[in-house]
């Protein structure tokens, strides 16, 4: 049978067989995060146009070539969110979670949409995990931020990730930097794509971090923004290098790093990976102190990071790091006939209430051909009531993997006792 259309380019279905990877480092994150101090927060999926073209900047890429935007029924323009940082200030803002103890300190885990070509670890709907620090100025914050990435990377067992740092400088030493990028960069005019030859005027920095081949070499040359830091942008870089030395966290120094957002100011940052092809930055991040300010808010210094789940996923896979274990069906129990039919779905449901994953037949199938199902379903233990099983009050349940056979009294508090004892060891080792 043919269906109707596939998936849009650019986007997967995630199955069930992999689903469970995916919670894994969703929940690892949150949990993480939340020892940092960092609580969930969840806001919409699109935002008013207006807000991605002032914050992220109507010269990067993501903006002029990669937004998906429309114009809705009220005729409004809207578009899909293309990064979290934006619409997670807005809803601090507009919320006034600012009015309270400073430093804020929020995670999530989002959606987002770019229209670019598709490759590995890199599609048109992908994922990430997020955390935002606001009211904190100081490098320390810099450096707690990066400490919890990694501490995340630490916990999913993931090795071999370079941390690379930067500094952008403020806006005021940007102007000096700017002004060296376009005297540069005017002399290779003829050969920038058309993009860049518009970025000249506005935004320089916009050019280091064209993807166009003939750019990104021109870019090589380029002034180097280190050189032109004021005195206290070069002493917040220093001092996050101290914290980071004093945390044991090692790193370089990548002055080629610009990001792809123009909300960035000073401190910019990227844990990277070689082992998943040319995109191979897994978290991207830094500090963004005017861009509350720019959404119509006071003045408040903020940093964080964004990390791509697909990305995650790909290096675990990758390196063979573990993942909690998909959980399986606990038991099956069988039935033959109406009468034990309906025993087996008041035991089923009354053991699920018990915080177990208990399958029985909702088919109609077989006695054999409920038990190839439930050897499909990896059940540890499997059982089959009868007439006879509810007439003596007792069934046989057999332990699968090793095929014991225990009779057991047929009511719930007895099964409960059995299946924990004989997974107790499992369920110490699991935790």
């Amino acid at each position: 049978m043919a269906i109707i259309t596939n998936a849009p380019r650019g986007t997967q279905d995630v199955l069930p067989s992999q689903s469970y990877k995916w919670q894994y480092i969703e929940q690892m994150a949150l949990d993480i995060a939340r020892l940092h101090g960092f609580r969930e927060i969840r806001f919409p999926v699109f935002e008013h146009t207006e807000l991605f073209n002032r914050s992220v900047g109507d010269t990067t890429d993501v903006v002029q070539k990669e937004m998906y935007t429309f114009e809705d029924k009220g005729g409004r323009s809207i578009t899909l969110r293309p990064e979290g940082t934006a619409g997670a200030m807005r809803a601090i803002l507009q919320n006034g979670l600012l009015n309270d103890a400073l430093p804020l300190k929020a995670s999530y885990l989002i959606s987002c949409f770019r229209y670019e070509k598709p490759q590995a670890g890199r599609l048109r709907e992908f994922h990430q995990f997020g955390v935002e620090m606001a009211g904190a100025g100081s490098y320390a914050a810099d450096a707690q931020v990066i400490a919890l990435a990694k501490a995340i990377f630490d916990a999913l067992g993931i090795e071999g990730l370079a941390l690379e740092l930067n500094s952008i400088g403020c806006p005021t030493c940007r102007a000096e930097y700017h002004k060296a990028l376009r005297e540069y960069f005017a002399a290779h005019k003829d050969q920038l794509c058309d993009t860049c030859k518009g970025r000249l005027e506005k935004n320089p920095m916009r050019i280091l971090d064209c993807k166009n081949p003939a750019c990104a070499e021109i870019a090589k040359g380029a002034p180097v923004v280190l050189d032109y830091i004021c005195d206290d942008c070069r002493a917040h870089f220093e001092g996050l290098k101290g914290n980071l030395d004093a945390m044991g966290i090692a790193y370089t120094v990548n002055p080629t790093i610009v990001r792809g957002l123009d909300y960035y100011t000073r401190t910019v940052f990227e844990f990277v990976t070689t082992g998943i092809g040319a995109q191979g930055t897994v978290c991207g991040g830094g500090r963004y102190d005017g861009l509350i300010e720019l959404l119509g808010g006071q003045p408040t210094p903020s940093v964080g990071f964004a990390m791509g789940l697909e990305r995650l996923l790909l290096v675990m896979e990758q390196q063979g790091c573990g993942f909690a274990p998909e959980q399986k069906c606990t038991m099956y129990i069988g039935s033959i006939g109406d009468a034990a039919q309906q025993k087996a779905a008041g035991l089923t449901a009354a053991l699920r209430e018990e915080g177990f994953y208990v399958e029985c037949d909702a088919v109609g199938r077989s006695v054999k051909a409920q038990m190839k199902y439930a050897d499909k379903l990896g059940a540890k233990f499997s059982c089959i009531l009868g007439d006879n099983e509810i007439e003596a009050g007792k069934v046989r349940i057999k332990r699968m993997d090793k095929g014991e056979i225990t009779e057991v009294a047929l009511d719930q508090e007895a099964l409960v006792q059995y299946i924990y004892h004989n997974t107790i060891d499992e369920i110490v080792e699991y935790e």
